[in-house]
């Protein structure tokens, strides 16, 4: 028997198939900024990346989405964001694929994987939030009268679905396919 320097069996550790939490989360951070863009940035258009940056707590120039120039920095900027999104979501789908191919007949709930792709999202919103809208001040919700009040907002949404994510996953369970005993393989 290997023991690791925490006194754990290594071998039952290798055996216990790891979990969908952290391919979640990863997934829920990439939708929930591609949510941000496309909903905030493109359609509704009521910010892009650098739109307060004339304002912000940092120097870095002015960029107003009502001038050329300050359109396409904001969409160059904007298009980076969209990449580190993008980027997100692969890396968290191939994640979760490797977890559920190597899971040996262990699925989980859709409870389990849209619980952390809640919480995924509202980690986003929260340090998206927190950074963007708070600490630099580089663009805000909405600009304006009611910008502190969207920006706050914005960050109890992201606490919402933090927390309605994990009740959420909570609730579901992995179902061993394998395990004759296991008589619940409903997978809701």
């Amino acid at each position: 028997m290997v023991v690791n320097a925490s006194g754990v069996n290594v071998a039952e550790t290798r055996a216990q198939p790891r979990g969908i939490g952290l391919p979640g989360t990863i997934l829920g951070i990439g939708l929930g900024g591609f949510v941000d863009g496309i909903l905030l940035h493109q359609i509704l258009q009521w910010h892009h990346m650098l739109t307060s940056a004339a304002t912000a707590n940092i120097d870095i120039g002015s960029y107003p989405a009502d001038t050329v120039p300050g359109l396409q920095m904001n969409t160059l900027w904007d298009g980076l964001f969209h990449t580190v999104t993008w980027l997100a979501v692969l890396i968290g789908l191939g994640m979760l694929y490797s977890r559920v191919t190597g899971s040996r007949g262990r699925v989980w709930a859709s409870r389990v994987l849209w619980g952390w792709i809640l919480v995924g999202w509202g980690i986003f919103n929260l340090v998206e939030g927190i950074v963007d809208h708070h600490i630099l001040g580089v663009h805000h919700v909405i600009s304006g009268e009611f910008q502190t009040l969207a920006d706050i907002l914005f960050l109890v949404l992201g606490a919402l679905l933090v927390i309605g994510g994990w009740l959420l996953q909570r609730i579901g369970r992995p179902i061993d396919l394998t395990d004759h005993n296991d008589r619940t393989h409903s997978l809701r």
